[in-house]
């Protein structure tokens, strides 16, 4: 019985790690891997370097041949994907548009008053 009392502190230290770093860890490789796997062609990608894209083509050999400028083509290998680059158009379609007269935040307090 002392034995397992030694051992407690080791298996919940254990069972914390495992919760807290392993399983979410595993389920960030498991989402990536699904996202590469449905990866096609018009796709706006982001690579780990940092270079936006579009998928033009997506190779038998599993190269993906991405669009970086204008007749500007790159290939790259599929592991190099770090996301989807979509989150610009979400944020252009949720900012409210702001009226050239309406003097709301800081702004407003700095400015002479009619």
């Amino acid at each position: 019985m002392e034995a397992f009392g030694t051992f407690l502190p080791l298996i919940l230290i254990f069972a914390v790690f495992y919760f807290l770093l392993i399983r979410p860890q595993q389920r960030k490789v498991k989402q990536h891997k699904e996202m590469l796997s449905n990866l096609k062609r018009g796709d706006k990608i982001i690579t780990s370097g940092g270079i936006i894209g579009t998928i033009n083509k997506v190779s038998d050999n599993r190269e993906l041949i991405l669009e970086v400028s204008e007749n500007v083509e790159i290939k790259i290998a599929p592991g190099m994907v770090a996301d989807l680059y979509s989150m610009p158009e979400m944020i252009k379609k949720d900012l409210p548009k702001q009226d050239k007269n309406n003097k709301s935040g800081f702004s407003g307090l700095f400015t002479k008053k009619k």
